[in-house]
């Protein structure tokens, strides 16, 4: 089954065209804030490479996050104008589960992080069963690296562009129970990755239709408030400040009074 994959989610871009589980041809590249310049580029590079056409595919597969928002956009956009004209069968992959592919087969946990905004991170953690059946053990989530680490027992392997900015505060929440990959290529989101989970929900029948979104994963804008506060809850935020106001205000009435004395 050949198929054309993408992968948008984050500043790292890939691209590739599998048959099976064989990759034609693949293209990764830096593209922070130029996807939209640099996809379609880049399939056709491939498919100039592979001397194959859109209509010589059987399937489309993509990256749907969570992630960079514009890429995610920009990924699933150009993927779904290719499924508008060829009518092929598409997948949805999350970043998260098809990072989890880097590292097929492992016998030991798997949490792939990625950045998010704000200081935060994005991370699941997976279990591999068997070559190809993959255990979800922590659906995607979004918080702080000290978040993340508290999730976290027993050995794990964290990677990812998440990991390697954070992995000071992250280790400093989970003491000595975690592991690290020294893959320098499992670090980053792939396309080939991306593709060989689709292959899977493409033989089941996991097929995704024109109404697909991106997967954001997101905290509460009041959970965020909440913490960035200190842990003061929004009601005593108000009272607090018509206490500071009633207090500046009486005290500028008795400086008055005194001027008028």
């Amino acid at each position: 089954m050949k198929i054309l994959a993408v992968e948008t989610a984050t500043p790292w871009q890939s691209v590739a065209i599998l048959d099976g589980k064989r990759v034609l041809a693949r293209c990764d590249q830096a593209a922070a804030g130029s996807h939209a310049r640099l996809l379609l580029p880049a399939i056709h590079r491939l498919f100039s490479e592979t001397g194959l056409t859109p209509a010589r595919l059987d399937g489309l597969v993509v990256s749907i996050g969570p992630g960079s928002f514009t890429g995610l956009r920009v990924g699933l956009s150009t993927v779904l104008g290719f499924r508008t004209i060829t009518q092929l069968p598409l997948a949805a992959v999350p970043t998260l589960e098809g990072m989890a592919w880097n590292l097929r087969g492992s016998p030991t946990p798997l949490c792939p992080v990625l950045n998010s905004r704000r200081g935060e991170l994005y991370w699941g953690l997976f279990q591999w069963t068997g070559d190809d059946c993959l255990e979800r053990l922590i659906p995607e989530q979004v918080g702080t690296p000290n978040m993340l680490g508290k999730q976290l027992s027993g050995p794990v392997i964290l990677f990812g562009e998440g990991w390697e900015k954070e992995q000071t505060a992250i280790k400093a929440a989970t003491g000595d129970s975690v592991m690290v990959t020294g893959s320098t290529e499992a670090m980053k989101p792939s396309a080939v990755s991306i593709g060989l989970a689709g292959l899977m929900r493409l033989a089941r029948g996991e097929g995704v239709g024109l109404g697909i979104g991106p997967l954001y994963i997101q905290r509460p804008e009041a959970e965020l408030q909440y913490e960035q506060s200190g842990g003061v809850s929004p009601v005593a935020r108000r009272k607090e400040k018509v206490a500071r106001k009633l207090k500046n205000r009486m005290a500028l009435a008795a400086a008055r009074t005194r001027q008028k004395q």
